[in-house]
């Protein structure tokens, strides 16, 4: 099993290997599949006329079984505390696709992702209401060229100063990283980078954003779901205090 060390500091862990060969190239079937859908042709360049395009990540039997892989599970319980995380039949949420091409995609800012909607927009709070991690998954490999996701290290313990005058109304996800200090975005930086199969396990708060130019050869697939958690976190220290929990706790602490 992977270890979570460093899971407090850094705000995340990586699983590497996560999902089967054979359940990889199902879910990459259905990709291709989808994507035909827009006359984008993964293997035909001259189809390749946007350098992003967002879609819901397919359902079917490949991707239930990658949602439900072991290795999976068994650091959702570790991060999050067994019985607390909400189990689905598929990986969910958006799978942006991304192009080999020099344009900016528009979508490249930092941010952390919202959790729930008010009147339209995605909301988060400070007890991290439905969303217990965000999960990052390769269904691809992406290098440094293939415009990863970069991560900003630790930033996921400035993020609860930031939340906590909001109370549990919370406030639009979009404002979060306006009011971050300065330091935040002095912390080191990370790709989330690897083979197809790996899958990056991040703290709902960890600060975030795409990437361009994408300077490889290939259509590069991560699907970006959020692990739903059954309550909002108390954010009370206790003996069963999980570890997405006590980096919250630590950050307001801080």
């Amino acid at each position: 099993m992977t270890s979570t060390s460093g899971f407090l500091e850094n705000g995340f862990v990586v699983v590497r290997g996560a999902l089967e060969k054979a359940v990889l190239l199902e879910c990459v079937d259905a990709i291709d599949h989808e994507l035909q859908k827009h006359d984008l042709d993964p293997k035909d360049p001259n189809t390749w006329n946007k350098p992003v395009i967002r879609f819901y990540c397919p359902e079917g039997p490949a991707f239930a079984r990658a949602g439900t892989s072991p290795a999976l599970r068994d650091m959702y319980d570790a991060l999050l505390g067994s019985g607390r995380w909400i189990p689905r039949q598929g990986v969910g949420g958006t799978l942006p696709v991304r192009f080999p091409s020099t344009q900016d995609p528009g979508d490249a800012g930092w941010h952390i992702d919202g959790s729930y909607e008010v009147d339209g927009e995605y909301w988060v709070n400070v007890h991290s209401r439905d969303r217990g991690l965000l999960a990052l998954f390769l269904l691809s490999d992406v290098t440094e060229r293939d415009a990863p996701t970069e991560i900003i290290v630790g930033s996921h313990l400035d993020v609860p100063r930031v939340l906590a005058p909001f109370g549990g109304h919370g406030v639009w996800f979009a404002r979060v990283t306006r009011a971050l200090p300065s330091s935040t975005f002095e912390r080191p930086r990370a790709l989330a980078i690897g083979q197809a199969g790996d899958v990056f396990l991040c703290h709902p708060f960890l600060v975030h954003r795409a990437t361009w130019p994408h300077l490889g050869t290939q259509p590069r697939f991560v699907a970006q779901p959020g692990i739903a958690i059954r309550e909002p976190f108390t954010l009370l220290q206790t003996a069963e205090t999980c570890l997405v929990e006590q980096a919250i706790i630590r950050g307001l602490e801080q």
